[in-house]
């Protein structure tokens, strides 16, 4: 009985793990350069990310402490004291995909929209219908987008000193290579 009970649930498991397509190599950039002042750029791409194809449900998370400046210093300055980083570690998004269907998917990227929220700073912001793209490649679906956000939102304050070095509007790109899980 013990047996059965188990290989019962060895099936559940790898039944509910082929819905999933998931990835640790995920990649998000941001920007909030201003004209004629130097470059606020940073990447990370250790991002996970994880996709259920029988709903549409989507999340990622990213470790603050994984996105990477050109300049150390501003890479300091921006964990220490903007994203405060030690305080509020990750930042996660989640969301479901508005009419998201696995059948539909092709090698040609199709657009959806998909309603949910980022929490960063801690602090949530909602997002009713942020664009983004899906294509699928063998065995990988691939999505990605962009969007624009305020440091505001997430109550971060830009000193007077830099205001007019840095924007408070954030420009956003991602990309997440899933595999199935």
């Amino acid at each position: 009985m013990k047996n059965a009970i188990y290989v019962l649930f060895l099936i559940c498991f790898s039944l509910s793990a082929q819905t999933k397509y998931i990835t640790k190599t995920g990649v998000v950039n941001f920007e909030a350069s201003v004209p004629s002042f130097e470059e606020v750029k940073a990447s990370h791409n250790l991002v996970t990310a994880i996709i259920n194809i029988e709903n549409g449900e989507f999340a990622a998370l990213a470790l603050v402490k994984g996105f990477r400046f050109k300049n150390a210093l501003m890479e300091e300055h921006f964990n220490e004291n903007y994203a405060e980083s030690d305080k509020f570690p990750k930042a996660t998004f989640k969301g479901k995909i508005k009419d998201f269907n696995i059948v539909d998917l092709k090698t040609e990227t199709a657009f959806y929209t998909i309603k949910g929220e980022l929490n960063f700073h801690g602090k949530t912001k909602a997002f009713d219908a942020l664009n983004i793209s899906i294509s699928k490649d063998n065995d990988m679906i691939i999505l990605s987008g962009n969007f624009k956000a305020k440091a505001s939102d997430f109550d971060i304050e830009i000193p007077k000193i830099v205001s007019n070095k840095i924007s408070e509007t954030i420009e956003v790109s991602f990309e997440f290579n899933m595999k199935k899980k």
